[in-house]
């Protein structure tokens, strides 16, 4: 397959497309673009693409829509969208004029991936500010402080997109300058999915935390929470720290116990699994200390932790566990190695994908729930690491398998 088709096979499988002419009328839409709008093919094309448009938005947001478009720029804005049955969707947009070899306008590209879920829970929290008033002026600064480093994040990904497609991709430089546009939502889309599940640890607590206070309970108590909020709020913190540090040359390493950082990962995602039923456990026999990135094996764990969890979610088990073993071991090459191994009884994954499961952009999850690059980001963060990730299936399920080399005692 042709690198071009090979490209718009992938952002048309990840995200929502359409094409109109220079007069706003709809000239293609992939099926993603179908399925969140509630219209037929049929329906569409033709049409003007206010057909989507909600009373809700102001023209002035259209007009600007126009003028940046218009002027041969690139449009980006989260949009307030109406389907067919009336229903509210929320779509981030990235509109792109398509020049002619004149530099005329020849048409219109718009990329979109669906964030209704987000602002839906962005909006029930803001609902809850009363409960969040204890905590409300360090999230906001923190939220800020992310926000700007999601922007540096931004600008350091895409130059470096730009240097690869200049030094290996000469030949495709027009495709890919559209192109990196897709990877960049992806990763944004990533780092939003990460965020989610922090963000719904942080709502159960602080419903604990009022619980608690209404019912005066002792001061020891409100603090176990105050404390366990807290530890969510860094975890979010760190994952922008996290996606940042990926693409830096310069990071240092330190020592830690990686015991520690398991128990971490552990503490973060409990509620969540605790509400779904699931038993997780810990098998640790002594401390293991080693050098690295902390952060990082966190975010890895994580990662994993939630895909088990998932898993686990879709089958009809009632004792539901996920089991995390920490020890060494000697490998082929008599070198000791640190071991983690990471298994649920979800039934494991099935023998024709589990080759392709750290294959970027593959997902066994509607497009809506995972983007298919947080595996693949595992393993390359493993592996810089000069370690390994694997996956294989055991009599009751998946295990997920991190080797990282022992460094200290």
């Amino acid at each position: 397959m042709a690198f071009l088709e090979q490209y718009i096979k992938a952002i048309e499988k990840n995200n929502i497309v359409s094409k109109t002419d220079i007069n706003g009328v709809i000239t293609f839409v992939n099926e993603e673009f179908c399925k969140i709008s509630k219209y037929s093919k049929n329906e569409l094309m033709g049409k003007n693409h206010n057909i989507v448009r909600h009373p809700d938005v102001p023209s002035k947001a259209f007009k600007k829509l126009w003028d940046t478009i218009l002027a041969k720029k690139t449009y980006k804005a989260t949009v307030k969208n109406l389907a067919k049955d009336g229903t509210t969707f929320y779509v981030n947009t990235t509109v792109i004029p398509i020049l002619d070899q004149k530099n005329n306008i020849k048409e219109f590209v718009a990329i979109r991936y669906d964030v209704t879920e987000a602002i839906e829970n962005a909006n029930k929290l803001i609902k809850k500010e009363e409960e969040l008033e204890l905590l409300n002026i360090t999230l906001e600064e923190r939220i800020k402080e992310q926000t700007l480093r999601l922007i540096q994040l931004n600008q350091n990904l895409e130059e470096r997109i730009r240097q690869e497609v200049e030094k290996n991709r000469e030949k495709d430089r027009v495709m890919f300058q559209q192109a990196r546009f897709a990877a960049m939502g992806e990763m944004i889309a990533n780092i939003a999915h990460q965020w989610r599940q922090p963000l719904s640890e942080l709502n159960i607590l602080l419903f604990k935390l009022k619980k608690a206070c209404l019912k005066g309970q002792s001061k020891s108590i409100l603090d176990i929470y105050y404390k366990q909020s807290k530890i969510v709020i860094d975890s979010m913190s760190n994952t922008i720290d996290d996606f940042r540090d990926f693409f830096k040359q310069d990071k240092k390493e330190k020592e830690y116990a990686i015991e520690k950082t398991i128990e971490e990962a552990i503490l973060i995602l409990q509620e969540t699994l605790k509400s779904h039923n699931i038993k997780i456990i810990f098998k640790v026999k002594y401390s293991i200390i080693t050098r690295g990135y902390p952060n990082e094996l966190l975010q890895i764990l994580l990662n994993i932790i939630n895909n088990a969890k998932d898993a686990l979610i879709s089958v009809n088990n009632k004792n539901k566990k996920i089991t995390i073993e920490l020890k060494t071991r000697i490998d082929e090459n008599q070198k000791e190695i640190i071991e983690i191994s990471i298994c649920d009884n979800g039934n494991g994954i099935r023998e024709d994908i589990i080759g392709k499961i750290f294959d970027p952009y593959f997902t066994t999850k509607h497009s809506s729930q995972g983007t298919g690059i947080g595996l693949y980001m595992s393993k390359k963060i493993i592996e810089r690491s000069k370690g390994a990730l694997k996956i294989k299936n055991s009599k009751n399920g998946a295990c997920f398998i991190i080797c990282l080399p022992k460094t200290k005692e």
